[in-house]
C-alpha cells in the first residue's frame, strides 16, 4: 500500500517525467539517477530523497519548460522547497531549495567546473544570475546546508547519463514517506 503524499508527488513525477527540458535523458531518467548516485555515496535518506525530489519545482506549472521556451527563470528550486515543505523538513528541503546557488557557487570556486555543465545547465546558469561573486560565496559557504547543496549539486550534474537503468520511483517509497514528516 502506498502513502497517499508519496502518490501525490510520483504522480507529479510521471506526469512531466517524459521532458527533457533539453538534456539528453528525460526528467524521470535525472531524478532516478541522482538518488542512485546519493545512495552510492552513501548519503543519508534525507539527502537521497533530496536527490530524488530536488527537480520537482521543474513540474509545477511546468517551470522546466520557461528557460527553454521563454527564456525566464522560474526559480523551480524555491518552487519544489516551498512545494516539499509541506512534508518534509529542512533537512530535504533546504539542499533542494540551494542547488541552484550551489552550482552557482561550483562555477565560482572549480575551475572547469562551468565549462562542464550541460548545455542546458549552461543556459540556465546564464538565467541565474551566474558565477557567484566574493560576497555571495562567504554567504553561501556559511550556510548550515552548504555541504549537502554542494554535494546534492553534483548528483545533479552526473544524473545525466543515457541509458544508465536505475531503480523505479516506487522502490524508493518507503524511503521517501519515512523521511517525511508525521505531522501535518
Amino acid at each position: 500500500m502506498t502513502d497517499p503524499r508519496f502518490d501525490t508527488i510520483a504522480a507529479l513525477i510521471t506526469r512531466f517525467g517524459a521532458q527533457r527540458y533539453g538534456e539528453d535523458v528525460t526528467q524521470i531518467d535525472h531524478v532516478l539517477q541522482c538518488g542512485r548516485l546519493a545512495i552510492e555515496a552513501g548519503e543519508d535518506d534525507a539527502v537521497i530523497v533530496a536527490a530524488l525530489l530536488h527537480d520537482i519545482g521543474q513540474f509545477i506549472d511546468d517551470a522546466g519548460a520557461m528557460a527553454e521556451t521563454v527564456a525566464h527563470d522560474a526559480q523551480h528550486e524555491a518552487l519544489g522547497a516551498q512545494f516539499l515543505s509541506r512534508w518534509f523538513g529542512p533537512e530535504v528541503t533546504e539542499p533542494v531549495r540551494l542547488h541552484v546557488a550551489a552550482k552557482r557557487y561550483l562555477c565560482a570556486t572549480v575551475p572547469g567546473y562551468a565549462e562542464a555543465l550541460s548545455g542546458a545547465s549552461k543556459l540556465s546558469l546564464t538565467l541565474q544570475g551566474g558565477a557567484m561573486a566574493a560576497p555571495e560565496i562567504a554567504d553561501f559557504a556559511a550556510n548550515p546546508w552548504f555541504e549537502q547543496a554542494v554535494r546534492l549539486r553534483h548528483y545533479d550534474d552526473a544524473g545525466k547519463r543515457v541509458g544508465w537503468i536505475v531503480p523505479d520511483l516506487a522502490s524508493h517509497h518507503d524511503r521517501i514517506v519515512g523521511a517525511m514528516r508525521q505531522a501535518g
